[in-house]
């Protein structure tokens, strides 16, 4: 076993679980610091509405991250999971050390995508090492635990941006200095990861054919030309670029949405914010966590949809006063923790084989987030120039699509461990190119 760096201990089990988790606590809080802080970005540098779109389109929520994505897939299949862990929390404290910093506009910017590529490499291959290393009928509270990260993250940046307000932008950048802390020290428990031992069970299996001359099968062709994968990528997809379109642009500008639809301070959008993320953390942990492995995960999908939707009917269509305010909190925030990302991040890691199930995740974040940069650019001059009804119109009808791919095609995985998915998945495809071959 190779040497842990500057004495890390092995980490396993559960300790594991959280500090793959981590990932997702640092993606949400980078999205959240800059959404908290966009407003007083956007005074000091004097950003104008191209300017704000193209921070979010490059941003750990949207094509930054779709970039490291496409890139840390195939390598995280290539070098194995820890390989990843190893290299992407270093990227990461290079770029949120710099937006701590910026003093202009392309510093900003350039911290912004560093931090985005680095996110993205890093939250794939994540899912993928929790639900390798999970339990089958404990997988969903495993992968539960980066959703609950990816949660907590949100309102713990929220509250600290609520502390911090009375020091303006210096508040802001300490919100980021946080997330470099909490990046080092995660880097540091992750050194004592072993290889993930599906993959490397895979790897020797590889090498064992490669020296009886058997052929290697290329992953995205496979990808693509499997009736099984095709279906699996409409799926994921459909579900998680449908539902992101509408997260991913409210996790950005909800706070500026507050504030220049609703009339809030900044203080009263962040505070908001924070509660909204405290009722995803909950239904995270006692809804997906408690129940995903024991009862119906298409009814538990099902109901985290509909009340999506019902919560951006009336943000949308109502008035945005106080009641409206908290009833929309209540129930996106309620719906999010049983919704679309939880559920992902736990098919997206089922639905493919150990040898390219990183890459398929990478290809499917990268296409995500892409479209999720495309609509962040897109939206400010929405509002602005259609009003904020329309737009609300536009992201339910996002919602409504996601929530019918979901509950029309959920599959049934629930208590299979991933050799028995991908043996009752791919083992007759298998075959059938093996007597195909000796047919030739």
């Amino acid at each position: 076993m190779a040497k842990r760096k500057f004495g890390a201990k092995k980490v396993t089990g559960w300790k594991a679980t959280i500090a793959v988790a981590m990932a997702n606590y640092i993606e949400a809080g980078s999205i959240i610091a800059a959404a908290s802080s966009l407003t007083l970005w956007q005074a000091y540098l004097n950003i104008d509405s191209f300017g704000v779109g193209l921070l979010s389109a490059l941003s750990a929520n949207a094509f930054g991250a779709a970039v490291g994505a496409l890139i840390g897939g195939p390598l995280t299949d290539k070098f194995g999971r820890a390989f990843i862990f190893k290299y992407d929390l270093l990227l990461y404290m290079l770029g949120v050390l710099l937006i701590a910093l910026s003093v202009n506009f392309p510093m900003l910017l350039i911290g912004t995508i560093i931090t985005g590529v680095a996110v993205g490499a890093g939250v794939p291959v994540s899912w993928t090492y929790i639900a390798e290393e999970s339990p089958e009928d404990k997988r969903a509270a495993h992968v539960g635990t980066a959703q609950l990260a990816w949660s907590t993250g949100p309102m713990v940046t929220f509250f600290l941006a609520v502390l911090v307000a009375p020091l303006g932008l210096l508040g802001s950048r300490l919100i980021f200095f946080h997330l470099l802390v909490i990046a080092f020290i995660t880097w540091y428990i992750r050194q004592g990861l072993d290889e993930s031992k599906i993959w490397q069970e895979q790897k020797d299996k590889e090498e064992k054919e490669s020296v009886l001359g058997k052929e290697k099968r290329s992953s995205i062709r496979e990808l693509f030309s499997l009736s099984v994968n095709r279906k699996a990528l409409f799926l994921l997809i459909g579900i998680y670029l449908f539902w992101n379109l509408t997260s991913g642009a409210m996790g950005y500008f909800m706070p500026y949405i507050y504030e220049n639809v609703g009339g809030l301070s900044g203080a009263q959008a962040n505070l908001l914010q924070a509660f909204l993320w405290m009722f995803t953390v909950l239904t995270t942990f006692f809804g997906f966590m408690k129940l995903g492995d024991k009862y119906s995960r298409r009814l538990i999908f099902g109901l985290g949809a509909v009340m999506g939707v019902v919560a951006w009917i009336i943000l949308t269509f109502m008035p945005m006063t106080w009641p409206t305010l908290i009833a929309f909190v209540i129930l996106w925030g309620s719906a999010a923790g049983i919704g679309a990302q939880a559920f992902y991040a736990l098919w997206t890691s089922e639905l493919f084989p150990t040898r390219y199930r990183a890459g398929a995740q990478g290809l499917m974040y990268f296409i995500v987030r892409t479209g999720i940069a495309i609509w962040s650019f897109i939206l400010p001059t929405l509002m602005v120039t259609l009003g904020f009804k329309v737009a609300g119109m536009v992201m339910i009808t996002f919602l409504i699509i996601h929530a019918i791919i979901g509950i029309a095609l959920s599959p049934k995985t629930q208590g299979k461990t991933l050799k028995q998915i991908e043996q009752e998945r791919y083992g007759e495809v298998d075959s059938l190119r093996t007597e195909a071959k000796g047919s030739s």
